[in-house]
């Protein structure tokens, strides 16, 4: 069935069967002694085209058990809430509407000049903002680019530097848009434990060592839990990070507009390749959706060969609006409120679970607060939807091995909701 004089005749004969169905997924190929005697070539050969296969995601090594065709991995769960749920909606993950700016009063500044192939991608203005606000995330100097979002950025550094089926380091629990993308980009995603002070350093030095090319850190309001780093895990993360500076570190500060939390450096002197992103997500609201990216300057190359003006670089629409918004005094005004509410709203939160007993959380930062569970969050979640609460259980968050805990997002509750839900949230845990 299989055919081919070369690895690459014999790769291609192999993705031909799997995509055909000829190959089962979970299916054993012959060993590499055999299909070679088979097809009269070298062993080298088979073990080549072999390897191939492991690389582009169609296989999987198991070692002395020998290479099975890969198994199509379940659907991932996706962010974002229920708009037709009857249920006070907790699950979305969203900012609070009331709280993003009114786009409309910003359309009289958009630029009149239409913007052509071979123009800058960023707008100076955009970029001059940019430097300026990003200067305290650089260890040393670096460049400004743009990306469709973090997820967008965080791929495509991770595309520019790695090859598929490389090992990326990665909180644990972990946001469900960056499992998904590590998982269809071909990428192994090494699961790193956090706690409330953000990732464990002993779990950070022991994916390292086992080859892990690089590693996202989530500085602040970390997703799901909402936990943000101390400064002395920050410094003991950096002074890991100082002893692997080939690894390319990406810092997704993703809450930085509107985070109550302080910014501390991770990364290290030594480090070759970096990038700190900041997304608009959360602050301009989901559909203004850009995020910048200040990097090294080889890496900035890299990003700028598919950023240009002539391929995938972010509307200059899009750009003059986030400009407006950011460089118009009112509304930086309105952020310092929101980003004092968002505050506020954790700790009530905190404070109101505590006062009834339950003392395993920590209050968060940004939108989304956890509560740890020791066991399967589903009947948890049951008993708070009959209370009339949706919210997001938490084993789809774990890269490896389900998260038992749920995700709560706080943007739009008041003090007579988070009341309610504490008391909810109490008689669900005795249950």
């Amino acid at each position: 069935m299989i055919d081919g004089k070369s690895a690459s005749e014999i790769f291609d004969s192999i993705r031909q069967h799997i995509t055909s169905g000829k190959l089962a997924k979970g299916q054993t190929l012959p060993p590499v002694r055999e299909l070679a005697a088979q097809l009269d070539v070298n062993r080298n050969t088979v073990a080549a085209a072999y390897k191939r296969l492991v690389t582009s995601g169609l296989a999987l090594s198991l070692g002395r058990n020998g290479t099975v065709v890969k198994e199509t991995p379940p659907p991932l769960a996706l962010e974002g809430g229920n708009p037709h749920s009857p249920l006070t909606d907790l699950s979305s993950g969203n900012p609070d509407p009331a709280r993003l700016p009114d786009l409309s009063q910003y359309l009289p500044r958009i630029h009149r000049t239409p913007r052509l192939y071979g123009d800058a991608p960023v707008s100076s203005e955009l970029s001059q903002w940019a430097r300026t606000w990003m200067q305290e995330t650089l260890p040393v100097d670096g460049e400004i680019n743009l990306t469709s979002g973090a997820i967008d950025a965080i791929e495509r550094l991770l595309c520019a530097h790695l090859l598929p089926g490389d090992s990326v380091a990665v909180e644990d629990p972990c946001f469900l848009s960056s499992i998904s993308m590590l998982r269809y980009s071909g990428f192994t995603a090494s699961p790193v434990t956090i706690d409330q002070e953000g990732m464990l350093p002993e779990k950070l030095e022991e994916a390292l060592s086992k080859g892990a090319r690089a590693v996202i850190i989530t500085p602040r309001a970390h997703n799901p839990t909402g936990y943000s780093l101390s400064k002395a895990r920050a410094a003991k993360l950096k002074h890991i990070l100082n002893r692997y500076p080939q690894v390319l570190v990406i810092v997704d500060d993703h809450f930085a507009l509107v985070s109550s939390a302080p910014w501390y450096p991770i990364i290290a002197p030594q480090t070759l390749h970096w990038a700190v992103v900041r997304s608009m997500s959360k602050t301009l609201g989901p559909d203004l959706r850009l995020a910048l990216v200040a990097s090294d300057k080889a890496t900035s190359a890299k990003l700028r060969l598919r950023l240009n003006s002539g391929s995938q670089w972010v509307s200059h629409l899009l750009q003059d609006l986030a400009y407006a918004c950011l460089s118009d005094e009112s509304y930086q005004q309105s952020l310092a409120e929101t980003r004092k509410l968002y505050a506020v709203k954790q700790h009530k939160l905190y404070s109101a679970l505590r006062a009834r007993g339950i003392n395993n959380i920590a209050p968060g930062d940004g939108l989304n607060f956890w509560l740890p569970l020791g066991h399967a969050s589903q009947s948890t979640a049951f008993a708070l939807a009959k209370a009339g609460w949706l919210v997001r259980e938490g084993e789809p968050f774990g890269v490896n091995a389900p998260a038992q805990g749920l995700r709560i997002t706080i943007s739009t509750l008041n003090d007579s909701d988070i009341t309610r839900l504490a008391a909810d949230i109490h008689q669900a845990l005795s249950l």
